[in-house]
């Protein structure tokens, strides 16, 4: 299939936008990992033109600002300003938020702030995202990347000298209720697995829809390659989005 892209800016935001040439179903505000201090759009364009094509969505890639200069809440805030303009330029498509690694967790926020603004997004799209600053799930043991030392590093340049204002992780949430229906996936060999497992039970505990895959032998960061990490959000979006359509 192939893609258009392009770059812009909403408000003060740079984004870069991927679609199908032969058409679009939906829109997916996707939000780039490297432990909330590193990456980009640029970084993430494989990435991003390969979503478009496995989803056959409108993927926006979001260059929020990076700590520790820019510590919680400015990446949120970021993400928050591009989902309000994808949902202008939607219309009567659905828009979807996702992320990877700490961008998943941003994400993941963004769709908490969304659930308490009493607005609708299709889904939430959450590939690996780490959830406790404090690292404390057994799989942090592995001490393979990323190493419990090295996040909660990160952790500390993202949060900075205190929390601001809004969601920091999801686990700041004491209630999680009808919050957008969750793809989430992780590999068996990633030490955020422990994370991700908690954060499901907890969404499904709460009542949501969750769809959790633990992909065998797949490592930290996995999205950055072609394989099944992208091959599973592609076609877990599209089933998502078909099942709607027949519902």
């Amino acid at each position: 299939m192939e893609i258009s892209w392009g770059s812009l800016v909403v408000g003060t935001v740079p984004v870069r936008i991927y679609r199908p040439v032969d058409g679009w179903r939906g829109w997916l505000v996707w939000v780039h990992g490297g432990s909330w201090t590193r990456g980009s759009v640029a970084g993430w364009h494989e990435v991003c033109a390969d979503l478009a094509r496995l989803t056959g969505s409108t993927v926006i890639s979001v260059d929020y600002r990076l700590a520790p200069r820019h510590p919680h809440p400015a990446a949120l805030h970021d993400v928050l300003t591009v989902l309000e303009w994808a949902t202008t330029q939607a219309c009567d498509d659905e828009v979807a938020v996702g992320g990877d690694s700490a961008g998943g967790t941003i994400a993941a926020c963004a769709a908490l702030t969304w659930r308490d603004q009493g607005r609708r997004l299709a889904a939430q799209i959450l590939a690996y995202p780490p959830m406790d600053p404090h690292c404390r799930a057994a799989s942090y043991d592995w001490e393979v990347f990323p190493t419990r030392a090295g996040l909660m590093a990160s952790w500390q340049a993202y949060l900075g000298a205190g929390k601001g204002l809004g969601y920091s992780t999801p686990f700041d949430a004491a209630d999680l209720s009808g919050t957008a229906p969750a793809l989430l996936v992780v590999g068996a060999q990633d030490p955020v697995r422990d994370d991700v497992e908690e954060y499901g039970m907890r969404l499904l505990a709460d009542g949501n829809p969750v769809r959790l895959e633990v992909l065998p032998g797949v490592p930290h960061g996995a999205i950055l390659a072609p394989g099944p990490m992208r091959d599973w959000v592609g076609s877990a979006f599209r089933e998502l989005s078909s099942s709607k359509e027949t519902s």
